[in-house]
């Protein structure tokens, strides 16, 4: 016992792997137990027993192997992973447990397998099943039999696969053992249960006995239907249904459905072996069948016979042998023998079943011929073969052959082929057969009803009442309208009795009979047919059966059918009512009509009818309309009425009166009549007649019209059509064609005959008259909207000039759709009309090309031409092939009957000579295009052979194989290809090259289809070899189509076929299949009636979004599968769409335009955060490549297919450069429209760009790049942030692009660079750009180097990575490049640096060659540069712009610009370029903008001392000329208009060469010079005055320090500036414009420029800074006063804040600001005081009292009171209503002092004189009374503080003083500024000099050049000398100003540096706008002052500057000095001229 002790302290699973057999039988005992303790079927413990399973189950010893089983039982039912174990226990079970004696190891053993299936298992253990059946050992053979038939009879058949057990069954029953041949038996009788007779066929060779036995017990099988009784773990509903059911008792209702699904019908064909007998014909077969003995012949065909016995047959080509059977049916003598091969093609159709199919085409007319034969026999076989043949191929393929046949003579053959369809309509459903079918099928049908042999009728209502039956009433009464009640009823007699194949579903006459009947039959049917068909049998009655049995079932199943029929019936009546009514209405005699009329008519109006005075006829007419209008439609006597109208005078009639009115009451009659065809015939000859006539035509049109509605639009053409053209006059033809053109339009075009107006168009187009050829031409523009481009073919041999008309008119239509049809329907709409209307005109598409005339070739394709193309000679085949091409050339289009052509062609398809291959495959196609649809048939022995030769070794072949396939799949549409095994038998073949293009070719079209046949399931086990081909290309495409296979098979399918791979390929295709899962597509949807119609097979639904769907088809659905009833209700228009829609379906070359209607990108959620994943995660391969791989491309393909539209993506990955430009255009128009999915695809669209960046193809790559810049412009906008994801896969590609050859591309690349800073960091571009820099291309090198510094330049140091050092040695390596440029750009790089950086820049490069730094050192101090403080903007990084500035612009964005649009566009000829001229190349300058925006506050990072070059910054960027003269495109547009012309100018303004400059300035000073044009400037003021601020920094900063320049030359250049701007302000309508921003500018500018000393030292010096003086004054009276005030405002706190800012600049600034202050009584008025106050409100929170008192000067604080109180004074209380604009008013002490001042001012006296003043005067003491001289004085002073009277103050100040000469004026002066005190001493001063006539000039004094630029009031006097006084003319300002004038005509154009450069219009136009946008958030921190602004030039969008361009028709006064001086002017002018040249 000591052992034992041992082994029972060890764990379970060891124990059971224990030597000892006790051990392990404690071992399974205690596994028991804990497996089923184990609740959790994923618990880990499981898996620790994988291993152990088998050896449970094959114990050696007999005791534990016993609780082995249980255990194992236990796990297998219990354990998550115990399917792994599957195969080894079960083949353990088999071999060691059904050879134990013992029966309870036998039982476990049985269970075990059972309970492996249940888990769904079952195929593995069935294979060891099966294998066990070969044991030697009987007792495992009976065992195995045993348990296959137990699992058979518990899971049923659905779950135990029967066809291999079957295949065994034969051997089985031969075995020697009793045991085994009972067991068999038992199991045959379980297969019975199961399949019923189709197991006869497979047993019908074994032992007779045996077989009589087996029948004797298959009779005592209960007729039940077998159930499954236990189910899978995935069947579990049904199981929980199932028990249910049980606890009910037996069978309740429900208990049929579920039988339905549970039992599949079993084809007997399916289990059987196919054999091969092509090798088993007879060696002497092909003699002996042509031979001349009958008995020779007969030899060979029961030879066949005998073979094709077989019921199943071996697929092979049995193109040889049919084509002899064929010969000997149709040719042959001996009726005996035509039976004979009868029997032999029907044994042949039976045996390959589908397989037959492609021969079917080729036999059916020979058969139907032969039906002429009378013998019984022999019509007997030709029935059975004619009905085999038709089950193996579709109605639709033989329908051509059989309806040829129906028109023959012989009424055999007639009656034969009446019954034949009659047979074939019993296989149909009604989706099989459409009315596209039926229609054709009627109307054949109808004319043998009213044959004269009673066979032949017979058979027709048979057929008929087959295909009433079938398709249901609805469908097939539209045909039946013309058949008199008689036959309608013995056609409904006949559907009776029919008996259908299929259940029946739906459907007129079936339903009229109650439910039951048709019920009780298909049971019956489902058991006994032993055929495919009744597969579905079962199915179909399903949904009828379950209401019958209902207990209630009866009565109300009764009642809805009829209700159904009923309404069916008034559908049709609907339809067609009138017409079916009356169409047959006799001709009525004149009489019987004048009698009719006499009783509906007043007397006096028929006497009067013929009258011979017109007026009495009119008066007669008037009547008859009135009593027309009034009667009922019952009533109307149509036919008397119209044959009044046409009695004498009729349609002569003379008077164009009376014929109007006429001519309106048959169209009164036509719409409120009952009007038949024979009224109509009456009347339109007259209105013919009269189409032409001037007055009348229209009336003859509205007439047309009406009849056209009442009997139908095809009827009424092809009258009115044929009379035009039978009579001469060619205006009534070409107004005929007119009214048919619009009413085309008006009807829609269903049920027109094309062929008949083609012929007549034709007639048309030769006429002599053009109108006639114009209007034919109209009508053929119009045909082609519906008909489309088949329509062209008709026109071919037309001459070629009127060709080039009517495709111009075809071009005119392209892309239009058809209008809805808005007549003709309102009668359709009752009862189910509707919808048979939609579907008929459906077909109008198929119709046109089946209209065209069809030439037969078959009698051209001779034997000898057959011979020919077969000839062992290549050169003879070769011309039998051109032979072939001609023929088909000359026919252009053909019947599909070719003769032996097919087989020809076949062989040359697998020509050793490539040549012919190719040459054949162009026969090919070109026959696709010649026979159209009808093709179809000979997919089967045509099309695939062309498939193979997708594997051709030869690439061009492949792709003409390809071109070819798709050329016939445009025909065929796709069904026709993948029913049947041969593609599944092409993808077995392991030719890597077909596998690619085959699979490619499935990847394609799969996903366009709605459905496919289940036959695609056989190609599943290839598609799975490809998955794991060597070939990676095949793993690629398959891995590509397996989405597709997947999204029509579904997951479950494709998962259950892994089940016969190798363990480790289902792994892995399994994982690929999940992998699939996710990227599956959805289906196409359905044409759900109307709505998704639109969506027509074109792409999948997954393209369409719902509401796309909805708007598209005009309905009000919105749902995504629309409601057919809401669809309804969108009515007739929604309606017509769908049928443009269904057309699209039916003619693949329409869907160009027809669905590209929706959105072009499709947001997918999530989609492109998953995309990501994928990446990260490996699951696709990284966009990482030199140059793109085919696997790239198509996965970008496959990653685009669910997010792009199917269109677009087409023209994306089309292989010609052209499509790819259309989609780039595409993309282009909806980048606006669909920025969200731009955005939702943003990767793919990155990605898709890359690849065109290695296309050669320039024109692509600029439409990419224009495409780039708008699409960048749009994220920066929508601040959208590249990801890491698309910046990695985008970015190093562009950059490649960098290095192009062409100058144009490479600056539209820095563009695009400059603008991407936008929506990804800078610094993370500098890695990739430097990565940029170690390129091979020298070019590429030399840019990226100069595109790091401009972001250094941009965004200092910080953005250098991964640190400053590394990378500034990274660029110095550059220096000692080879190339020059290269070189080049490297050291202005790093002297880009040094100048932000200074010397530390030496540090950092580190030690450099010699020779390198001696270039280095050369070129900084060539630069002449001292490096400026590193700007400010280091910090900032990330170009985000901050919350405020986006509101800000968000606001703006739609400002004025859009108001002006339209002016805009009337300026520019070229509206088309609106976005694109400007928006490409104004990159470079955006820094620049930036920059020069901040220059108020980058002083306060710079010592005081510095601060005059304060600005050098800036200059960098305007040293490289290249840069800025980005040159647009479309430069020439640009010059298009006036508008753009000025932009030119303006951008020549800030020149940095002085001429061009000069010259610009001049330009713009002539415009602003005359009246009639000072306009055009409107709109271009801000870009004027940015352009002159800008030349005014250049002076300052480079010019000005620059030794070598000519400083006459910048005196010039000041002079025009200062002229223009002169010149600009006196003209107040444009001052007005400028904005606050660029007043801001300007007046640092100007002001700067004030205080430049070294202007002063020029030898005019002293004259330019009076003329400043004079602009300064002007621009202060002139501009908009709010913004002026708020500009100086803002100013003001710049300078404050900059520490580096001289007192003497804000000193002036504020003097301005008391100059406003002066001016506000005036102007308070017009100023916005909300953003007055908001800007004071920003001022007071960023200085508070403390802090302004902290200040050296006390200006700022008083400047700041005076102007509030001046405010106060004005507004009074109401001031404080102007706080609307300051969001929290507590930030500044604002508010609080505006109350303190109103409320000091009501304490005061009432007066209204200065507060101030009023304390000065109150001191006076004088002799005369106080209040008195008070009042004198304040009145005086008042004046002078007013702009206007100033000068009159003044003169009344000084004779006040004259007058009094010890008044005192100290205490007015003394409160007020120290600036108005010294104005008015000198205005005193002023006076005095006047008076007293010295003659001194005014303006000298006026403003000094020693008041340092103070910008007095005192200019006022000022002003007025220069315009006025003419003595004032030597000194006066007016001097210089007439000089800078002279000077400013120097003109000329040259660069183009400012021309993209946005102004600020755009932003700071807009008065509610409360900041200012240069220093919009001032009050934050500098920093965020400077990136905005930055980032504000950067966001502008550049049309702005047009949008306010010319045409805002102001009159503008013109300046009186221009004209007071313009002689003088002329005249140096002159001499200036003179002297320049």
């Amino acid at each position: 016992m000591g052992d034992d002790s041992e082994w029972m302290k060890l764990p379970i699973d060891q124990k059971c792997e224990h030597k000892l057999w006790k051990a392990r039988l404690n071992g399974y005992e205690e596994a028991l137990k804990l497996f089923q303790k184990i609740d959790d079927e994923k618990s880990p413990e499981w898996s620790k027993y994988l291993g152990l399973i088998k050896k449970f189950v094959t114990d050696s010893n007999a005791v534990a192997q016993l609780k082995g089983l249980e255990a194992a039982l236990a796990y297998v039912e219990n354990a998550h992973v115990a399917g792994k174990t599957t195969g080894e226990v079960a083949s353990g079970v088999v071999n060691k447990v059904f050879n134990q004696p013992k029966a309870r190891a036998k039982e476990l053993g049985l269970d075990i397998c059972l309970m492996y299936i249940e888990i769904e298992k079952g195929e593995a253990v069935q294979e060891e099943l099966l294998k066990g059946l070969d044991n030697k050992n009987p007792k495992i053979i009976v065992a195995c039999i045993e348990t296959l038939r137990k699992a058979l009879s518990e899971f049923g058949s659905k779950i135990i696969s029967l066809k291999p057990i079957i295949k065994v069954l034969p051997k089985l029953f031969e075995s020697r053992e009793k045991a085994v041949r009972d067991e068999a038996k038992l199991l045959a009788v379980e297969i019975y249960r199961w399949i019923r007779d189709a197991l006869r066929p497979p047993l019908q060779n074994i032992n007779s006995v045996q077989l009589k036995e087996l029948e004797e017990e298959w009779v005592k099988v209960s007729s039940a239907a077998p159930k499954q009784t236990r189910f899978l773990r995935s069947q579990q509903e049904l199981k929980a249904k199932f028990e249910q059911q049980q606890a009910v008792g037996g069978d309740a209702d429900g208990g049929d459905d579920d039988e339905e699904e549970a039992v599949p019908q079993v084809d007997a064909y399916e289990l059987l072996e196919a054999v091969e007998i092509l090798s088993k014909l007879p060696k002497d077969f092909y003699e002996k069948i042509e031979a001349k003995k009958w008995q020779e012949r007969k030899e060979a065909l029961e030879a066949v016979e005998l073979l094709v016995k077989n019921p199943k047959l071996e697929s092979g080509d049995y193109a040889d042998l049919v084509k002899v059977l064929k010969k000997v049916v149709g040719k042959d003598t001996n009726v005996m023998l035509v039976a004979l091969a009868a029997k032999c093609l029907a044994g042949l159709a039976a045996g390959l079943r589908k397989k037959f199919g492609q021969y079917a085409g080729h036999v059916v007319p020979t058969i139907l011929e032969k039906f002429k034969e009378k013998k019984p026999q022999v019509v007997q076989a030709l029935q059975e073969a004619i009905d085999a043949i038709f089950l193996t191929t579709t109605l639709q393929n033989i329908s051509e052959d059989v309806l040829a046949v129906m028109d023959n003579k012989n009424p055999t053959i007639k009656q034969q082929t009446s019954l034949f369809i009659a047979r074939s309509f019993r296989h149909c459903t009604p989706s099989t057969l459409p009315k596209s079918l039926l229609k054709p099928f009627c109307a054949a049908l109808l004319k043998h009803i009213n044959d004269s042999a009673p066979e032949v009728r017979d058979a027709g209502f048979e057929a008929l009442g087959t295909a009433l039956k079938v398709a249901g009433e609805k469908a097939v009464n539209p045909f039946l309208a013309d058949v008199d009640k008689l036959k309608l009823d013995r056609i409904k007699e006949c559907a009776e009795k029919v008996e259908l194949v299929y259940g029946k579903k739906t459907g007129g006459a079936a339903e009229k009979k109650e439910g039951k009947p048709v019920t009780g039959k298909t049971p019956a049917l489902s058991g006994t047919s032993g055929d495919k068909e009744t597969k579905d049998a079962a199915t179909k009655p399903g949904s009828l059966k379950k209401a019958p049995t209902a207990k209630p079932g009866g009565p109300p199943k009764k009642g809805k059918p009829a209700a159904a029929t009923g309404m069916g019936g008034a559908g049709a009546k609907g339809k067609k009512g009138p017409e079916t009514k009356e169409i047959f209405e006799s001709e009525l005699s004149i009489e019987v009509c004048e009698e009719k009329a006499a009783a509906v008519l007043p007397a006096s109006c028929i006497q009067q009818l013929d009258s011979g005075n017109w007026k009495e006829r009119l008066a007669c007419m008037e009547e008859f309309q009135k009593a027309v209008e009034l009667m009922e439609r019952s009533e109307m006597p149509c036919q008397a009425l119209v044959r009044m109208l046409a009695k004498k005078p009729g349609w002569k009639e003379t008077n164009f009166q009376v014929m109007q009115m006429k001519l309106h009451i048959v169209a009164l009659i036509a719409q409120k009549g009952n009007f038949s065809k024979t009224s109509a015939q009456v009347v339109l000859d007259g209105l013919v007649d009269k189409v032409g006539d001037v007055k009348c035509g229209s009336n003859a049109k509205e007439a047309m019209t009406a009849i056209a509605e009442a009997c139908q639009l095809p009827w009424t053409a092809e009258q009115v059509v044929a009379m035009a053209f039978s009579q001469k006059n060619p205006k009534n033809q070409s107004e005929t064609l007119n009214w048919l053109s619009n009413a085309i339009k008006e009807f829609g075009f269903s049920g027109l005959n094309v062929k008949a107006f083609i012929s007549n168009v034709k007639t048309a187009l030769a006429a002599t008259n053009p109108a006639v050829r114009t209007s034919a031409i109209t009508l053929l523009g119009v045909m082609y909207l519906y008909v489309g481009p088949p329509l062209r073919m008709f026109f071919e041999d037309e001459k070629p000039a009127l060709l080039s008309q009517i495709d111009a008119e075809f071009e005119k239509m392209q892309g239009q759709t058809a209008p809805a049809p808005t007549r003709g329907i309102s009668r359709n709409s009752v009862g189910g009309g509707d919808d048979g209307e939609e579907e008929e005109q459906e077909d109008v598409g198929n119709d046109v090309v089946d209209l065209l005339p069809r030439t037969d070739i078959s009698d051209k394709i001779t034997e000898e031409l057959v011979s020919k193309i077969g000839d062992k000679n290549w050169k003879i085949r070769k011309e039998g092939l051109d032979e072939v091409t001609s023929i088909i050339n000359d026919a252009k289009f053909i019947q599909p009957n070719i003769g032996e052509l097919p087989a020809a062609l076949k062989g040359r398809l697998n020509d050793s000579n490539k040549i012919l291959v190719q040459q054949t495959l162009s026969i090919l196609q070109q026959l696709a295009t010649a026979m159209g649809p009808n093709i179809k048939q000979h997919v089967k022995n045509l099309g695939i052979p062309v498939i193979t030769v997708l594997g051709d070794s030869k690439n061009n072949v492949r792709a003409a194989a390809l071109a070819t396939v798709n050329a016939w799949a445009e025909q065929t549409g796709m069904k026709e290809w993948l029913e049947g095994e041969d593609l599944s038998a092409e993808l077995k073949k392991e030719n890597p090259f077909l596998r690619q293009g085959l699979l490619g070719w499935l990847a394609e079209k799969l996903p366009t289809l709605r459905s496919v046949p289940s036959d695609v399931l056989l190609c599943v086990p290839h598609l799975y070899s490809c998955l794991e081909d060597r070939n990676g290309d095949v793993r690629k495409k398959a891995q590509d189509a397996l989405p597709f296979f997947m999204m029509h098979l579904g997951f479950e399918k494709m998962a259950k076929a892994t089940g016969k791979l190798k363990p480790t390929s289902k792994d892995q295709v399994l994982a690929m299949l999940e992998k699939a899962k996710a990227n599956m597509p959805a289906k196409p949807a359905p044409p759900a009636k109307v709505s998704s119609r639109v969506v027509g097979g074109a792409a999948p639904a997954k393209f369409q979004p719902a509401s796309a769907l909805a708007e598209d088809t005009g309905s009000n659905t919105m749902e995504s599968k629309p409601d057919p009833k809401k669809a309804k209700a969108g009515g007739p228009p929604s309606k017509a769409k769908g049928v443009q829609g269904k057309k699209v379906l039916s003619k693949p070359n329409l869907k160009e335009d027809d669905d590209k209607s929706g959105p072009i990108f499709i947001i997918v959620p999530n989609g492109k955060e998953q995309r990501m994943k994928d990446e990260k995660g490996l699951k696709v391969l990284k966009w990482n490549f030199t140059t793109p791989r085919d696997e790239y491309i198509e996965q970008l393909k496959t990653q685009m297919s669910s997010c792009v539209a199917k269109w677009l993506q087409d023209e994306m990955f089309h292989a010609d450069f052209q499509h790819h430009n259309k989609a780039l255009a595409v993309m282009i128009e909806h980048l606006e429209s669909e920025k969200d999915g731009v955005i939702s695809c943003l990767d793919l669209i990155l990605k898709w760009l890359t690849l065109r960046f290695f296309d050669t193809n320039t024109s692509v790559l600029m439409k990419a790049l224009e495409y780039l810049k708008l699409l960048f412009n749009l994220l920066s906008q929508e601040e959208y942030h590249l990801t890491e994801n698309e910046a990695s896969s985008f970015i190093p590609y562009l950059i490649l692009k960098v290095g192009e050859p062409k100058d144009v591309i490479r600056k539209d690349v820095r563009a695009i660079l400059n603008r991407m800073c936008l929506i990804y960091p800078a610094s993370k571009m500098f890695t990739f750009i430097m990565e940029g820099t170690k390129s091979k291309n020298s070019k590429q090198r030399a840019e990226c180097l100069e595109e790091l510094g401009c972001l250094v330049e941009s965004y200092g140091m910080n953005v250098c990575q991964p640190t400053p050092g590394k990378a500034l040695k990274e660029m110095a390596t550059h220096i000692g490049d080879r190339d020059n440029t290269v070189r080049n750009a490297a050291l202005n790089t790093i002297v880009t640096v040094y100048n932000v950086h200074g010397d530390q820049v030496f540090k950092l490069i580190g030690n450099l060659s010699e020779k390198d730094m001696s270039m280095l050192e050369e070129r900084i101090k060539r630069s002449a540069k001292r490096p400026s403080a590193a700007p400010v903007r280091q910090a900032e990084e990330k170009p985000q712009r901050t919350q405020n500035i986006s509101a800000n612009a968000s606001m703006l964005r739609k400002g004025p610009a859009e108001d002006m649009s339209s002016k805009l566009n009337q300026n520019r000829n070229m509206g088309g370029h609106s976005e694109s001229t400007h928006t490409v190349p104004r990159e470079f300058q955006l820094d620049l903008d930036e920059i020069e925006n901040d220059n108020g506050t980058v002083r306060c990072e710079m010592p005081a001392l510095v601060q005059h070059k304060l600005d050098d910054i800036f200059e960098p960027v305007l040293i490289p000329e290249p840069k800025i003269r980005a040159v647009s495109p479309h430069f020439d547009d640009m010059h298009s208009s006036i508008a753009s012309t000025i932009n030119f100018v303006i951008s020549q303004v800030a020149s940095g060469d002085i001429n061009t400059s000069i010259k610009a300035l001049a330009q713009i000073d002539e415009v602003l010079r005359q009246e009639c044009k000072v306009e055009v400037m409107s709109g271009h003021i801000d870009q004027f005055l940015i352009a002159t601020f800008m030349q005014l920094r250049l002076i300052y900063n480079t010019h000005m320090a620059d030794e070598k320049l000519d400083k006459d030359e910048i005196v010039k250049l000041y002079s025009c500036i200062i002229g223009s701007m002169i010149t600009l302000f006196q003209i107040e309508s444009l001052a007005r414009e400028a904005s606050t921003g660029v007043l801001k500018d300007l007046m640092h500018g100007l002001i700067t420029l004030l205080l430049d000393s070294r202007v002063e030292d020029l030898e005019e010096g002293v004259q330019v800074i009076r003329s400043v003086n004079l602009l300064v004054l002007k621009v202060l009276e002139k501009s908009d006063q709010t913004n002026i005030l708020s500009a100086l405002l803002v100013l003001l706190q710049d300078s404050l804040l900059a520490t580096a800012s001289s007192p003497k600049f804000s000193e002036l600034v504020m003097k301005c600001l008391w100059r406003m202050v002066r001016l506000l009584p005036e102007t308070i008025n017009t100023i916005n005081l909300d953003r007055i106050l908001l800007d004071i409100h920003i001022f007071l929170k960023v200085f508070p009292k403390e802090k302004l008192k902290q200040c050296k000067s006390e200006f700022p604080i008083r400047t700041l009171k005076t102007l509030l109180h001046t405010l106060c004074k004005l507004k009074g209380p109401k001031i404080l209503d102007h706080l609307t604009m300051i969001d929290n008013k507590n930030e500044s002490e604002l508010e609080s002092y505006l109350c303190r001042v109103i409320k000091h001012s009501m304490d005061q006296t009432g007066s209204k004189a200065d507060k101030d003043t009023e304390k000065g005067a109150s001191r006076i003491e004088e002799k005369a009374s106080k209040a008195k001289v008070n009042d004198i004085l304040a009145e005086i002073f008042k004046k002078i503080g007013s702009k206007e009277n100033t000068k009159e103050g003044l003169a009344e100040l000084y004779e006040y003083k004259k007058k009094y000469s010890d008044a005192d004026i100290e205490p007015f002066l003394k409160n007020s500024s120290q600036f108005f005190q010294s104005y008015v001493e000198k205005g005193l001063r002023l006076i005095e000099t006047e008076r007293e006539g010295k003659g001194s000039i005014a303006g000298s004094t006026g403003i000094s050049p020693q008041m340092e630029g103070t910008c007095v009031p005192a200019s006022t006097p000022t002003v007025s000398s220069s315009i006025g006084n003419t003595n004032g003319e030597e000194v006066g300002p007016s001097v210089y100003l007439e000089r800078l004038k002279i000077l400013r005509q120097r003109c000329g154009l040259d660069n183009a540096k400012q021309e993209d450069r946005p102004p600020l219009t755009s932003l700071l136009s807009k008065p509610a706008v409360p900041t200012v946008a240069s220093s919009t958030d001032m009050l934050h921190s500098k920093l965020s002052q400077l990136r905005e602004s930055r980032e504000q030039y950067q966001h502008l969008d550049l049309d702005s500057n047009q949008t306010h361009s010319s045409g805002i028709g102001t009159t503008l006064a013109s300046p009186s000095s221009a004209a007071a001086n313009i002689d003088d002017l002329k005249k140096r002018l002159e001499r200036i001229k003179s002297s320049r040249k």
